[in-house]
Formats: structure tokens, sequence, C-alpha cells
């Protein structure tokens, strides 16, 4: 049974970064695609970044481009988020997601999100 834990959120004012984690566990996640999706109070749940594990390729939500990074350790099975300039429409629960294959239609597994907040 995979298992997505993430880590890292907490209160940053404008401007700061923060660096979420996700530790990944239950299976061999080489043909996996991991995502990072966000939802904030009375919206919908929308996605941040992706990437495939196996060849590290990433695809970025338009309004994180430039700003956020996503990468993967595979020796730690950890997926990161690195947040920087962060302004106060980041804030939202951050959510680790993964599919397999990586090309599936839908992430199958989650977490259990962790709060980001971002004060002006």
């Amino acid at each position: 049974q995979v298992q997505l834990v993430e880590s890292g959120g907490g209160l940053v004012q404008t401007g700061g970064s923060l660096r979420l984690s996700c530790a990944a566990s239950g299976r061999t996640f080489s043909t996996y695609g991991m995502g990072w999706f966000r939802q904030a109070p009375g919206k919908d749940r929308e996605f941040v970044a992706n990437i495939r594990w196996s060849t590290g390729s990433t695809n970025y939500a338009d309004s994180v481009k430039g700003r956020f990074t996503i990468s993967r350790d595979n020796a730690k099975n950890m997926v990161y988020l690195q947040m920087n300039s962060l302004k106060p429409e980041d804030t939202a629960v951050y959510y680790c997601a993964a599919k397999s294959p990586w090309w599936a239609a839908a992430y199958g597994y989650w977490g259990q999100g962790t709060q980001v907040t971002v004060s002006s």
C-alpha cells in the first residue's frame, strides 16, 4: 500500500521560502508520477507541479512557474517542493500525490496535507 506523508508547512511572510517534503513508501516508485496539489479555503483543489520519478521531468502550473521547484531523491524515496517568493495567494493546504503509471490520468494516492500560510 502506497503511503505519502507531507511535512514542512508553516507560516511565512510574503517573499519568504518554504520547502515541503513528501515521504513515499510501500512501492518501488520508478514507474510513478508524483505531484503536488493545493487547496485554498472555499476553492477547488488545483495542480501545482509534477515530476516523473524515473526521468525527473517536471511540469508546473503557470501561477508557480519560476518560483517553485519540484524534485525527488531516489535513494530516500522523497519528493520535495521548494517554494520561493511566496505570496498570500499561495496560502493553502498542500497535498502530495502519486499515480502509476506516470501517464495515468488520475492520481490514486494522496497524503494528508500540510498547511502553508503566507502572511502579507
